[in-house]
């Protein structure tokens, strides 16, 4: 089954001439095993008067076996002995597996993440009506942040044609529950990351302890709380006032009368939590919105090193 072709040193000159068939591929001479036995026959026939024991003998072991299978072998001389090996064949580059979709969530999120790794995000929280929304304004003008409403994303969302989130999100707000932290985070996020800013005011948010521990986990953390205390019933009158233009669902005696209760039972642990780590500052808002910017501005030119 198997033959074997001895053939002295000076037949490699031979053999080599023998090669019929090469492959630039690997860089790498291939030769049949027809074409090794005839030349190896003729060398041996042209020095059959020499001394076999005076040569330097190279053996190759089982080319026609291995021929009648692949047809063609690497002739790699080793020392003073031919190592018969089977050319691989080429083979494509290896096709990446395709990631399942858990495993794409969390590449997309660890893209987003590192794209707000620099940015300087504050929370601005205080009851409904402490006037958030007038100072951010004020902070916007003076300072380039860009003031994210997370009640103001939800109710666009709410009346976004096709939102699957739009019946779930009027309903909270009409009850004067807490939307989903899932939803609310996601749409705070997409807000900066369109934006291309890095500092951001999120007004509104963090309404639970959860809320802010996620959002610092997944997205980025917080640079300090800006919290605006109000007495309610001031908060009271400013919002029943506002009910009269705003034409806003939760500006009614009985929603408001829910966003207090929720504001004090969730929203204002998260003010405790920062604050045992030094990281609110609070301002009193009964003033004039005049007078409650003035100490506002003084707190943001200390922190940012800017005189406006």
């Amino acid at each position: 089954m198997f033959s074997t072709v001895r053939a002295s040193t000076s037949a490699s000159a031979a053999i080599r001439r023998a090669i019929v068939s090469s492959s630039q591929t690997s860089g790498r001479r291939l030769f049949s095993a027809s074409s090794i036995h005839r030349a190896a026959a003729q060398e041996n026939a042209a020095s059959s008067s020499a001394k076999r024991s005076s040569s330097n003998w190279l053996t190759i072991t089982g080319l026609t076996a291995l021929a009648a299978t692949s047809g063609y072998y690497l002739f790699s001389p080793v020392e003073d002995k031919t190592i018969v090996k089977k050319q691989a064949s080429p083979s494509a580059a290896p096709v990446p597996p395709v990631a399942d979709k858990a495993t794409q969530a969390k590449i997309i999120a660890a893209e987003k993440k590192d794209a707000l790794k620099d940015a300087t995000v504050i929370f601005v929280l205080g009851g409904p009506g402490a006037g958030k929304g007038t100072q951010c304004a004020n902070l916007v003008r003076d300072f380039g942040f860009v003031h994210l409403s997370a009640g103001d994303l939800l109710r666009a969302e709410q009346e976004r044609p096709g939102s699957e989130y739009g019946e779930l999100i009027k309903t909270y707000i009409r009850e004067g529950k807490i939307v989903p932290m899932e939803v609310t985070i996601a749409l705070l996020e997409n807000e900066m990351l369109a934006s291309g800013q890095t500092r951001f005011l999120i007004d509104g948010f963090p309404r639970k302890m959860d809320q802010a521990m996620k959002f610092e986990e997944t997205v980025v953390p917080s640079k300090f709380t800006l919290y605006f205390e109000c007495p309610e019933e001031v908060m009271l009158k400013r919002l029943m006032k506002r009910g009269e233009t705003s034409g806003r669902a939760d500006d009614n005696i009985e929603s408001i009368k829910k966003r207090f209760r929720v504001f004090t039972q969730t929203s204002y642990p998260v003010i405790e939590h920062y604050g045992k780590s030094g990281k609110v500052h609070t301002v009193s808002c009964v003033d004039s919105p005049e007078d409650v910017y003035a100490k506002v501005k003084d707190i943001f030119n200390k922190l940012f090193n800017e005189n406006k």
